[in-house]
């Protein structure tokens, strides 16, 4: 049975494609985002408060590494068969190095719906997935010389909207532990279902109109949007098993391996790689790759991991 989001999502898509009048105000739309990255980030909090944060270091440098080599594989894949110019490859690479919130969120829901746990510092992947793929991406366009704006470039990509939200959400859950939170958790946690439905459904009037760009660009940048993701999937789900992660863990971890920017990196991508076509990235990212991951991949990435490790106790 599919999920009532994504019901909402695919409501949205059908309307958008139909030329339905449906649209929500963008006031709401930035509001339920600020809601949705608010709400993770508690959640993440609340559970790091739980345990030590020294035994996460060597993970984070794992899902550094992994954003790393996706970036890179997906670089290559872009300039060897895609034939595209370094600048677009490079940017393009940088959104399916990095990682996409809606995506996340929707594979949290997917879990918690079925009672099936995960460890709380998935959010803080969350966060530290977005940084990596962008440097690498700059690099692979450009090369570090002295015309880089790195002062510009690191508050883009350090304090951008997304990032500053997620950090300050998991900063007041951890301060606060359960205790502190409770009296709004009526507010962020039994209404993040409603919220994320609201929100999937401006995603599908969103991805309606990058339909249009995919026709144009052709085979390739379909095939490439479905199959990067499953790349990038094995490679989540490989890390998530060296790193000794929980069957829900390793789901996660290749949900964010397997997802794609469409918010930090065409901003950050803007500032520093302002030749590249930004519609190119945004046509496969919210075209295809999103609706792949919401509509099978998470489901399929879970029986991969149960195969993996095992099904949970």
């Amino acid at each position: 049975m599919i999920d009532v989001v994504v019901l909402f999502f695919l409501f949205g898509l059908a309307a958008g494609l139909l030329r339905s009048e449906l649209k929500l105000p963008a006031a709401l739309y930035d509001s339920l985002s600020v809601f949705l990255l608010l709400a993770i980030g508690l959640k993440g909090g609340e559970g790091l408060a739980k345990q030590a944060l020294g035994p996460l270091l060597p993970q984070l440098g794992a899902v550094i590494l992994l954003g790393v080599l996706q970036t890179l594989l997906a670089f290559a894949i872009l300039r060897a068969l895609g034939r595209l110019g370094r600048a677009d490859a490079a940017s393009m690479a940088a959104h399916y190095g990095s990682v996409s919130v809606a995506t996340f969120a929707v594979g949290v829901n997917w879990l918690l719906t079925r009672n099936i746990s995960f460890e709380p510092q998935m959010a803080i992947f969350l966060t530290i997935m977005e940084v990596p793929a962008i440097m690498v991406g700059i690099v692979l366009a450009r090369g570090v010389g002295k015309q880089t704006d790195w002062r510009g470039l690191a508050h883009e990509t350090f304090l951008g909207k997304g990032v500053t939200l997620l950090l300050g959400g998991m900063a007041i859950g951890w301060v606060a532990g359960p205790e502190g939170l409770a009296p709004i958790k009526s507010l962020f946690y039994d209404l993040f279902k409603g919220a994320l439905a609201l929100f999937l459904l401006e995603m599908g009037l969103i991805v309606s109109r990058q339909v249009g760009e995919l026709r144009q660009r052709g085979v390739f940048m379909i095939a490439f949007g479905l199959l990067m993701p499953l790349l990038s999937a094995l490679l989540g789900l490989g890390c998530g098993v060296l790193l000794g992660l929980s069957v829900g863990g390793v789901t996660l971890l290749a949900i964010l391996a397997a997802s794609a920017s469409y918010i930090a990196v065409p901003a950050a991508m803007r500032l520093a790689v302002p030749e590249a076509n930004p519609t190119l990235s945004l046509a496969a990212v919210l075209g295809v790759t999103f609706p792949f991951n919401i509509l099978a991949g998470i489901p399929f990435y879970y029986w991969l991991a149960l195969q993996l490790v095992g099904a949970p106790p």
